[in-house]
């Protein structure tokens, strides 16, 4: 079987380096000169929306799906009569605009924080009437990593942060003084079958996931999660990983957003879960039977942000993942693994790989 992959960064090389346990083998769509995927199978290097290499790229796979939720949806509709395509595109376009996706979380009775849609400098004062300061700005689309965001505090800098973002669409949400941030990440194949991973704890800097720790101690919210993602996996007729991002804040869980795609914060799977989201999102899209998604330790995963040094080369008790990209401030280069016999050793290790790896964020 081939598959197509929309996108050849470190996500599309990971995917290419689980196909191998799935008989199958992976081509890749992406502008770039020397994407990471390059390593792992052919790449069509032209734009993501260039209809000649969406039908080359369709007419020689048996199933397309994607890497990053930013593919242009007009493009896969233009190629969606010819090969099936997961996750489906109605999905992704709930995930590009924070706008449907939060009118989703809701018709699904999904708890989020309080927000409202802001079209006009007037509105964002309206929102900050309603939601109070400080409250999160955000574009409807094409934000991540903490991109197209402002922290609003001061009633005096709405006109300012208008000025900055409101040259398109945007959303005001609700401060939320969360505990800490989790991911629930599930799998869905073409036949229905649903299977989820253990919850996962994260932690930013910069709006840049850092750390992943999974399992945590907490059964309940765990069953809460799972139970949100079973509700968009069988709402959108969903094929494929998907991960939703929740705020925990005084034990109960608020929904962030969720990722149509294999997902950051769940690298941890390559090492410290029976089949990996990589090899489970493959699994998914071919209509295979899925893989146990039970973790085999206590795992963590460190990002490694801006540059790849050398003390995360030297350390034996972890994995080292180099993507084999160009360094460059505040961009993914790589991760490190780690699997541990307790939550303590994995803490006390993820800790110390943590202080000895330099980050430029």
């Amino acid at each position: 079987m081939r598959i197509g992959i929309i996108g050849a960064g470190q996500l599309g090389q990971m995917l290419g380096f689980a196909a191998p346990a799935v008989d199958a083998e992976c081509r890749f769509l992406d502008p770039s000169s020397s994407p990471p995927a390059g390593a792992c199978g052919h790449v069509i290097q032209k734009p993501f929306d260039d209809v000649g290499a969406l039908t080359e790229l369709a007419e020689s796979c048996d199933v397309v799906t994607f890497e990053f939720e930013n593919v242009p949806v007009a493009a896969l509709q233009q190629i969606e009569n010819q090969v099936p395509i997961y996750p489906p595109v109605d999905a992704l376009r709930h995930a590009q605009d924070r706008l449907y996706e939060k009118r989703l979380f809701e018709k699904l009775g999904i708890p989020l924080p309080a927000y409202r849609g802001i079209d006009t400098l007037e509105d964002m004062t309206s929102a900050a009437d309603a939601l109070g300061l400080p409250m999160v700005v955000k574009t409807r689309r094409l934000g991540y990593d903490g991109k197209g965001q402002i922290v609003l505090n001061d009633r005096r800098d709405i006109r300012s942060a208008w000025q900055a973002l409101g040259s398109q669409p945007l959303i005001a949400e609700e401060w939320v003084p969360f505990d800490y941030e989790v991911s629930s990440i599930g799998v869905r194949n073409v036949d229905g079958d649903v299977a989820i991973y253990p919850l996962s704890q994260n932690s930013h800097t910069n709006g840049i996931l850092r750390i992943s720790r999974s399992p945590i101690d907490a059964p309940e919210l765990e069953e809460k999660a799972a139970s949100f993602v079973r509700r968009l996996l069988e709402d959108l007729d969903y094929v494929g990983v998907l991960a939703l991002e929740l705020f925990v804040k005084g034990g109960e869980l608020l929904a962030n957003e969720f990722a149509p795609r294999v997902h950051n914060s769940g690298h941890w799977t390559i090492e410290g879960a029976k089949t990996s989201q990589f090899e489970n999102h493959l699994r998914a899209i071919l209509n295979l039977p899925l893989g146990s998604t039970s973790g085999v330790g206590h795992a963590g995963m460190i990002n490694l942000l801006g540059e790849i040094p050398d003390a995360a080369r030297r350390h034996e008790a972890g994995h080292l993942h180099d993507y084999g990209k160009a360094a460059r401030p505040g961009r993914k280069l790589g991760h490190i693994t780690v699997v541990c016999g307790t939550p303590e050793e994995r803490n006390q290790l993820v800790e110390k790989i943590g202080q000895s790896v330099t980050q430029s964020t």
